[in-house]
């Protein structure tokens, strides 16, 4: 019969609590351009484990985030309109300068990248520039290539006056080859 010594379960205990550490999710901060807020956004989902840097990004040269997006060898696409309701961060305020040539709620440039094994994930700020709270929708366009992979409806929580939001939008699974997403403000306009 076989006696584990001290340091055997030592080594043991280690090692678990290293397997556990890799399959806790990593998630991404992100700090905002404009107020330099540091932030991380509300994800849910199945945790990964495997092969990642610590930005959540694969390592392997050969994994589908690091492949060429070549749209002729995909025709899937999610159907019909996605509607999310996401959490937004409060980043902050900023000068309500909406008026004639400034619109009421403006979005920066979205941002893109995937969480391996679960899904695209964009981010964008939206900012109130009135005196008046906003209840926001964005229009997100998730492409490949130029074709549409998933549309998505984001309506934003209510935005206080001179508000700026972080929001996170989930786009198609990873395993649907995105190289670009496009938003726009529906309403307000």
């Amino acid at each position: 019969m076989k006696t584990i010594t001290r340091s055997a379960l030592c080594g043991l205990a280690f090692a678990g609590l290293a397997v556990a550490a890799m399959a806790q999710e990593v998630t991404p901060q992100l700090r905002d351009s404009r107020t330099g807020t540091v932030w991380t956004p509300d994800l849910s989902g199945p945790a990964i484990a495997e092969g990642v840097d610590q930005m959540g990004q694969p390592t392997s040269p050969n994994a589908y985030v690091n492949r060429a997006f070549d749209p002729r060898t995909q025709s899937a696409r999610v159907e019909g309109v996605v509607v999310q309701r996401p959490r937004a961060n409060l980043m902050g305020t900023v000068p309500m300068t909406a008026g004639p040539t400034v619109p009421i709620v403006t979005i920066d440039l979205p941002t893109l990248q995937a969480l391996p094994g679960r899904y695209w994930l964009s981010i964008l700020y939206l900012t109130n520039n009135s005196g008046a709270t906003v209840d926001a929708v964005i229009g997100c366009h998730f492409l490949n290539h130029g074709q549409e992979v998933e549309n998505v409806r984001v309506i934003v929580p209510p935005a206080g006056p001179g508000e700026r939001l972080g929001v996170p939008v989930r786009g198609p699974r990873t395993d649907l080859f995105v190289d670009r997403v496009t938003c726009n403000v529906i309403s307000p306009v």
